[in-house]
This record gives C-alpha cells, sequence and structure tokens, in this order.
C-alpha cells in the first residue's frame, strides 16, 4: 500500500502559478536533464571524492534509477535516503525523482528508532542507507528491524564495496545498472516529488510532503531572488542534503538553476573554511551557530589561514540570527549575511542582499519582505484566524507557490496546522509593519511560564547575544517546583573568560529587559550541541542542566 500524499492547496491556485511561469511546471528530473543537455560538463557536485560533471551525474542517476525499477519500485512509492552529503545523496535524490517516487530523505544524524518510525508512517517500499558514518552502522540497524516495517521490503547499503550488511543491497551493484534501459516516468509536476522532515528540535518530527513544483518553483525562486546577475550559482551546504533547509540542494541549486553543490560530509569549521577558501562558494547556507563557530576559528586562524574570497551571500537560517553575528560574519566574509525564516512546514521570508544585518528593536528581528513568488504572508489572531492590521502582533501565516502538499498520514496535523483555504499555521507570532516589513516576534508555544508570568526565550537570546563575552546563546525552560519553570542561559563565550550570571543580568537590565526575564540558570559550554539538522539541540541542553552536579541556587527576584 502507498501512503495517501493529498494536496490541501486549491487545485486551481497550483495551476495559476504554473501558467503565469511562477512554477516551472516539470518534473525535477526533466529539469536537471535540461540543464545536463545545456552544458554537458558543468559541474554539479564537489565532495569528498572531488568532481562530478552533470553529464556522469545522469549517467549514474539512470543506472540507479534502472536498477530501483528492478527492484519494482514504482511510480508513487516512498523510498527512504538516510546518507551523509556527497554525490550518493544526490544520485538517489534524482534518481527517485525520474522514477516517479517520493524521496523521505532525512539527516544520518536520526537514530534507528527514529528512522523507523519515519519509514513506518510514511509506508516506504524501500531505504537507501550508510554502511556506516562517523561510528553508526545505519544499514544493518536497518535490517535488522525489517520484520517491524511491513511495507519495507528493501534496504540499500551505500558503501564500499563488499562492506554491504548481510540482507541488504549494495547500493553499487545497483550503479552498474545499464542507464540506456532507463526511460523517465515524467510524473505531474504538482505530484509528490519529496517528504521534508522537521528538525525535531521542540517535539516529535513531522514530515511534510512538497511537489515537484513547490521545490523547484517556490523555493527555487527563493534561491533565484539572491542571484543578482542569474549566473548558476555554486552552493556551500553546510547543512544536510537530508534537512529540509537542505531540500534547496538537489531540487533547486541543480535541478531549477543548474548550479554547483559543494558539499562536507560532515560539519566541522576548520572543513568549512577550507571549502570556502578552495572551491570560493556564491553562496555559503547554513545555520547561525555554525558561522559562529567558523567566526571563532577565524579569530585564532592556523597555518592554512588566510583571506577569504568573498561570496556573494551568506545565507543563515534554522534559528534566530542575531545582528552581533550578523554583523561580525558580514565583516569576515566580505558579503551581505541574508537572515533566512523559514521552516518544513511552508514559510519562507528573507532579508536580502541588500541588508547588512537583521535590524531588532521592540518588535523582534526583521526577516524581510514576504516574496508572493514564494510565499505570501499574513498575520492572523491566533484563536479566531481572522487577519490582523498591520502592526498587531498575531501568528504568522503562509501560502504560496512553495506550500506543501499535506503532512504525511497525520490528519491531525493537517487539520492543526492548515485552515481550509490551505493556509500554513506556522506558530510563530510576528507583525507586517507599514511597509510591508515581517518582524519575527517568537513562538506560540516556545513560552517559559514563571510563576504565572511568560518569557520568550528568543527574546532574552536575542539581547544576550549582544554581550561582548558571549559568542552563542540558547535559553530554555526548567522545571522548578516553586515556580513551575525558570530560564536558564546556555553561553559559548566569546575569549577565554565566560560570563557570569551576575554579568548577564547587568547586560539585560541596560537592554531595558526586566529582572523577572533574567535566566537564573547558567550552562556555559564549549560548543553548543546541534541536532542532526543543524539546529541548536535544546533537548539535549535541557538534558545537560539536569545533570549539572551542583546547581546554584537561584537569584530572589523582586518582579
Amino acid at each position: 500500500m502507498t501512503v495517501a500524499l493529498h494536496d490541501l492547496l486549491p487545485a486551481g491556485l497550483r495551476r495559476t502559478w504554473a501558467v503565469d511561469g511562477t512554477c516551472p511546471d516539470l518534473d525535477l528530473y526533466s529539469l536537471f536533464r535540461a540543464r545536463q543537455i545545456a552544458d554537458l560538463h558543468a559541474t554539479a557536485v564537489i565532495d569528498a571524492r572531488g568532481e562530478l560533471c552533470y553529464t556522469a551525474l545522469d549517467r549514474k542517476v539512470r543506472a540507479l534509477a534502472t536498477g530501483l525499477r528492478d527492484l519494482a519500485v514504482r511510480p508513487g512509492d516512498v523510498v527512504g535516503v538516510q546518507l551523509p552529503n556527497g554525490r550518493g545523496a544526490v544520485i538517489a535524490e534524482l534518481a527517485l525523482a525520474a522514477l516517479g517516487a517520493v524521496a523521505l530523505s532525512f539527516p544520518v544524524g536520526r537514530g534507528i528508532r527514529e528512522a523507523a518510525s519515519l519509514l513506518r508512517t510514511a509506508e516506504a517500499v524501500a531505504v537507501i542507507a550508510a554502511v556506516e558514518h562517523r561510528g553508526d552502522h545505519h544499514a544493518a540497524g536497518l535490517r535488522a528491524l525489517l520484520p517491524a516495517l511491513p511495507a519495507l521490503r528493501h534496504v540499500i547499503a551505500a558503501g564500499r564495496v563488499g562492506t554491504a550488511p548481510e540482507g541488504t543491497i549494495p547500493l553499487s551493484a545497483l550503479l552498474r545498472s545499464d542507464p540506456a534501459a532507463f526511460v523517465p516516468a515524467r510524473p505531474d509536476p504538482d505530484s509528490a516529488a519529496r517528504i521534508l522532515v522537521s528538525s525535531g528540535s521542540e517535539a516529535e518530527p513531522k514530515m511534510v510532503a512538497y511537489s515537484h513544483n513547490a521545490l523547484a518553483g517556490g523555493r527555487g525562486n527563493f534561491l533565484a531572488s539572491l542571484m543578482p546577475d542569474g549566473t548558476p550559482p555554486r552552493c556551500l551546504f553546510l547543512v544536510p542534503l537530508g534537512s529540509a533547509f537542505g531540500s534547496n540542494g538537489t531540487a533547486v541549486t541543480l535541478a531549477r538553476h543548474g548550479g554547483t553543490l559543494i558539499l562536507l560530509d560532515h560539519f566541522t569549521p576548520e572543513a568549512a573554511l577550507a571549502a570556502v577558501r578552495e572551491h570560493r562558494p556564491t553562496h555559503v547556507l547554513g545555520v547561525p551557530t555554525m558561522v559562529r563557530m567558523m567566526l571563532d576559528r577565524l579569530e585564532h586562524p592556523g597555518p592554512d589561514g588566510g583571506e577569504l574570497p568573498p561570496p556573494t551571500a551568506l545565507v543563515l537560517g534554522g534559528s534566530a540570527l542575531d545582528a552581533t553575528t550578523a554583523e561580525d560574519a558580514a565583516r569576515a566574509f566580505g558579503c551581505p549575511v541574508v537572515n533566512l525564516y523559514g521552516s518544513a512546514d511552508g514559510v519562507n521570508c528573507h532579508t536580502g542582499l541588500g541588508a547588512e544585518a537583521p535590524e531588532a528593536d521592540g518588535t523582534g528581528i526583521v526577516a524581510g519582505r514576504p516574496d508572493p513568488r514564494v510565499a505570501d504572508i499574513r498575520i492572523t489572531d491566533p484563536d479566531t484566524h481572522e487577519q490582523l492590521p498591520d502592526g498587531e502582533i498575531g501568528e504568522i501565516v503562509a501560502r504560496g507557490p512553495m506550500t506543501p502538499m499535506c503532512y504525511v498520514a497525520a490528519p491531525d496535523l493537517d487539520a492543526r496546522y492548515r485552515t481550509p483555504e490551505g493556509w500554513v499555521r506556522t506558530g510563530d507570532l510576528g507583525l507586517i509593519d507599514a511597509d510591508g516589513v515581517l518582524h519575527l516576534v517568537g513562538r506560540l508555544k516556545d513560552i517559559v511560564i514563571r510563576g504565572g508570568a511568560n518569557i520568550s526565550p528568543a527574546e532574552v537570546e536575542r539581547e544576550l547575544a549582544s554581550h561582548p563575552r558571549v559568542r552563542d546563546v540558547v535559553c530554555v525552560g526548567i522545571p522548578d517546583e516553586l515556580m513551575g519553570e525558570r530560564l536558564a542561559a546556555c553561553v559559548v563565550p566569546r575569549g577565554p573568560e565566560a560570563p557570569t550570571l551576575a554579568s548577564l543580568g547587568a547586560h539585560l537590565t541596560r537592554r531595558g529587559l526586566e529582572q523577572r526575564k533574567h535566566p537564573e540558570r547558567l550552562l556555559v559550554l564549549a560548543e553548543l550541541p546541534l541536532t542532526p539538522a543543524g539546529k541548536p539541540d535544546r533537548a539535549a541542553l535541557r538534558e545537560r542542566l539536569g545533570q549539572q552536579a551542583a546547581l546554584a541556587p537561584p537569584l530572589a527576584h523582586a518582579g
């Protein structure tokens, strides 16, 4: 049985965007094939194994598609992809698109149990997984779970020849299939192409189905707005291709724009800086924490240091970008820093190439001017769902060419997060000012309730980021018998001397935050833990706080 993936957006609206040219109205493989024909030897992928041109990549894609077809993978079937960044992940995604199948891509950092849950819910018929990556043996683990996954027929193991675990199918064998034997399926551009998995940083991950047009059209228009002269981009992806942010890789950078993907199979700040120097990307895509780690290395350069060739843009999303980080990064990389507000659920807005840094004031962080060719954005009352006037704070809702089809096998999520007209409810709070600019204020649910008073962690993080001894900061709520919750600050210091809780409080007072919003616990870290998608891992931070041997007593608060 194939999982049902229905479109919650009116069909006529989808067709309007195809007819007016907002979406290309071609499936991803057809778009990629057109790029390959236009420039046979252009570089498609640069990874740990070297360069791969469009024509060589296309041969591998067709070979894998033939092999998967011979395993009875059919149009509409869901196939999991759990591979590190590299050509293998790109080949898999394009081969599945060419078959008309649906790629369920998720990062290698996902544990076996969580991977099995995703595959089971999506009724995946096969999964392509790494034999080994950084000590994890994904293919063998998934093979052991086959009896508990009734729809899953095949585990395809990606690794060196001869290393595939017993009972799995070597990916290398499928890549030896005859590429000439394959005829592309040419699926409906409005049918499902990929399932995006939310980061799972706040709750269980959600799965969201996207069509070919939503990826290449809506998400493709987002990247197009950051390509000032239309030259095919060279994109260094610091985030996993298997993440929602990483879905801008194969479908957008390659298929839509004919660019080059520069990939690291594992992020380290040293490797990322080396890739910038060696491969000269036009766009570097990552999360603010990654860039803060890179900035720290730039302050203490090693023997391979030197000037960075300036990209066209540094595109940062996944978590809030503060003005201090943006200014430091713009100076260090010599290019605009783009603050990207987006999610797997279907929202996208960014500050563009003109802004030097995201502004922050009493109305939150500036997220940019919404682009209807990507996603129209409105502000609504969280209870009545009525649209609010400019300047009023409410829930951010989005609808446009990038809007996903539906949540996967989750009618409860469809009912909770989609309106009858197809708008996506983000759960984020914001406002649109008189100039049409979106300001991001916080989250409806991301609130710490201390003694009945609400505290927004995002607001406190925004102010602490400007502390001279703070390189990176995340604030989380921790349980407390007396107050219900207290706020904790998890800080990566800037320089050798860490800030104290008292100095953080004094800084917040100078910034105008009342004392009741000040953190009452402090956790100092060398680096923030990251989720598989590259975002700060708030659950891990709460666990670390809970394991602290001796917490200082909370500060007495007057307010």
